[in-house]
């Protein structure tokens, strides 16, 4: 990959070369139609606030659930709690790179 996308995948990841764009795609979706909010909670931790809508839940956890077959050190947890859905992301301290790349998209395809 390429240009901005170039830290978005890091070199561990075992998803074909080919597949990677098609995933990036997936994200920048779903970052564009669903993410509402975004805060950083921690150096390794972003908060997304996604509209609270059952689609969109399902579409982010299976999103996240087949991003860590590829990208292990990636952690989601996808909480629906009070009318609210967020998910957050996690990453070791090694590739805060990745997730802030990660941010930086989700942020601008929320706009």
């Amino acid at each position: 990959m390429t240009g901005s996308d170039a830290g978005w995948v890091p070199q561990v990841c075992t998803l074909p070369t080919a597949e990677q764009p098609l995933r990036v795609a997936e994200f920048d979706a779903l970052f564009a139609e669903a993410v509402t909010g975004m805060e950083r909670v921690a150096p390794e931790r972003v908060r997304l606030t996604l509209r609270a809508e059952p689609e969109v839940a399902g579409r982010a956890a299976e999103l996240a659930a087949v991003e860590t077959s590829c990208c292990s050190f990636l952690t989601f947890a996808l909480t629906a709690s009070g009318g609210m859905l967020s998910l957050e992301v996690e990453v070791p301290g090694q590739y805060i790179e990745v997730l802030d790349a990660l941010a930086a998209r989700a942020s601008a395809a929320a706009r």
